[in-house]
């Protein structure tokens, strides 16, 4: 049988939807907030499929699902939601969701939409991601950098995940914004900024140059020395801290 992860925090619109899909023959766990929602769909290998709604008491829907999809690329997620604008629903698709269904809607096309998820074939994608001597687990979430072992916070390891799946391409700070914080930010604001500086701190203890350069105005590239055959870290150009 199976599990659909209903993620809605009013409490009708939930027992609306999971009668339904039990009457339809699927099993069903709920949460209410978004913590609960991560503890289910990171902790329940037996979750096939997420519904999502965007309005939660405690974080955002799609902080949610960048989240989900930061460790689970391949678990379907239909983002249900009354928020039906296309900004919206365009954030929505680029953050990972695969569908987007606004409230109200119709429980037959709801049905339809779960099918048509589930008869998808997802192909397995890589957990781990590796340059320069920099490891970064997305199942465990833990970051190695040669044999020592870097404590990020959620927002420094996903700002470092974003910048290792574009390793050497030079990525501006509106792009970095829309990419980890997930929505437009004052242009004026500096917290990339920030938080490459944290990153440089963690990341660079102990190194002869830093894995991440600053391209005068341009933004930010990932470009890690190559670690040498002695534990030292190999030379590479124009990487400053500033």
């Amino acid at each position: 049988m199976t599990t659909v992860l209903v993620v809605e925090d009013e409490p009708r619109v939930a027992s609306f939807v999971t009668r339904g899909l039990e009457a339809a023959g699927y099993a069903t766990r709920t949460a209410a907030t978004a913590r609960e929602a991560l503890d289910v769909a990171l902790g329940d290998p037996g979750v096939e499929i997420i519904l999502l709604d965007v309005g939660l008491p405690d974080r955002d829907g799609f902080e949610v699902l960048a989240d989900i999809r930061t460790v689970d690329q391949s678990v379907p997620i239909i983002m249900l939601t009354a928020r039906g604008d296309v900004p919206s629903r365009v954030k929505g698709l680029d953050l990972g969701a695969d569908d987007y269904l606004p409230k109200p809607f119709d429980f037959d096309e709801l049905l339809a939409r779960i099918r048509a998820q589930l008869r998808g074939v997802r192909q397995p994608v890589s957990v781990v991601l590796s340059a320069g001597g920099i490891e970064l687990d997305l199942r465990s979430r833990r970051v190695q950098r040669g044999e020592h072992h870097v404590d990020l916070s959620s927002r420094e390891f996903s700002l470092l995940e974003y910048l290792m799946r574009h390793p050497g391409q030079v990525l501006s700070r509106a792009q970095l914004l829309n990419g980890v914080w997930g929505y437009d930010f004052d242009p004026g604001s500096n917290v990339v900024d920030v938080y490459v500086g944290y990153l440089r701190t963690k990341l660079d203890r102990g190194q002869d140059r830093s894995a991440i350069q600053t391209v005068r105005g341009g933004g930010y590239r990932f470009a890690p020395p190559e670690p040498t055959t002695d534990g030292g870290a190999a030379e590479t150009e124009a990487a400053g801290n500033g």
